[in-house]
């Protein structure tokens, strides 16, 4: 039995296996529209969430499974103050698979431990968000036709960004990468990241101005200041809007560079952008469906 706990759980010749059988899921979904039947997966979300939760129900119904959960702790015995690790034993016993969101760090890889199912980490704190970056790479690989020889910018929230954190242990695997890191001084991204950068001698920058970069990417991942990962309202009301991509941003940009945002959007890319067919996000979203439905394949070993 395997979990997923982090995107390095996987080796590079794994994902590749996984992200052909995602394609393959989406050029011949009738295949799999049966796969799961008679299994269900529970979704075990304790903070909010829409775009993961959504689509890993999504994904397991168009399998032909079913699904069962919660969409906050609130309205499990998390509010009695039930244990993680108690909640899994008891999941275990209804479900053949569980998604789990928390925002405590490490709180799946402990649910995992205890667990007599896969556990999928569906994002734990600021941590890692492994399904997203899993979305991530399909989508570059998809769009882009490689996973390496890239210059790639992250945009924004970097310090607290899991998915940003996520993407970047999964590309530092792949030859040619390089990292151009733009963010204010608040939100630079954590030490621990760059030190790891240099002992690999994988190149990058850290730059304050989007537009001083933009004609050398090839790749824009833009996040979210978030709200929830503040504790002082005033930070966060100075730092929200100050990124903000636009028509007159990506006029500098090549033709081919393509704009990747894990979703919610909030103020950071301007809706004029949407039109542009460089605008990669509500796809990669799709992709987010199809990476989680090979996912679910490959952990129940149906795939």
């Amino acid at each position: 039995m395997r979990h997923l706990m982090t995107p390095l759980d996987f080796s590079t010749s794994e994902l590749d296996a996984l992200f052909d059988l995602a394609s393959d899921v989406e050029r011949f979904p009738e295949k799999y529209a049966h796969a799961c039947d008679g299994k269900i997966l529970a979704t075990c979300f304790y903070e909010p969430s829409t775009r993961t939760r959504l689509s890993f129900e999504s994904a397991m119904t168009r399998l032909g499974g079913r699904v069962i959960g919660f969409a906050d702790a609130n309205s499990s015995s998390a509010a009695k103050g039930e244990s993680v690790s108690d909640t899994i034993r008891v999941i275990s016993c209804y479900a053949d698979i569980c998604a789990m969101r928390h925002p405590k760090e490490g709180a799946p890889m402990v649910a995992s431990e205890k667990s007599r199912i896969p556990v999928i980490n569906a994002g734990d704190g600021g941590h890692y968000h492994p399904t997203q970056t899993l979305t991530d790479l399909l989508t570059i690989r998809s769009l882009k036709g490689r996973l390496d020889n890239f210059t790639i910018g992250l945009c924004g929230d970097l310090k607290f960004g899991r998915t940003v954190h996520s993407l970047i242990n999964a590309l530092v695997r792949y030859p040619g990468t390089k990292f151009i890191f733009i963010s204010p001084e608040e939100l630079r991204v954590p030490d621990y990241i760059t030190e790891m950068l240099k002992e690999k001698n994988i190149p990058f920058e850290e730059v304050i101005r989007l537009e001083d970069v933009m004609p050398q990417l090839d790749l824009l991942y833009m996040t979210r200041v978030q709200k929830e990962r503040f504790f002082n309202e005033e930070d966060y009301v100075r730092l929200k809007d100050f990124y903000v991509l636009d028509t007159a941003k990506m006029e500098l940009a090549k033709s081919d560079m393509l704009v990747l945002h894990p979703l919610p959007r909030v103020n950071e890319i301007s809706v004029e952008v949407d039109d542009d067919p460089r605008a990669a996000y509500f796809r990669q979203a799709q992709y987010g469906v199809y990476v989680r439905m090979a996912l679910i394949l490959t952990l129940l070993g149906l795939a």
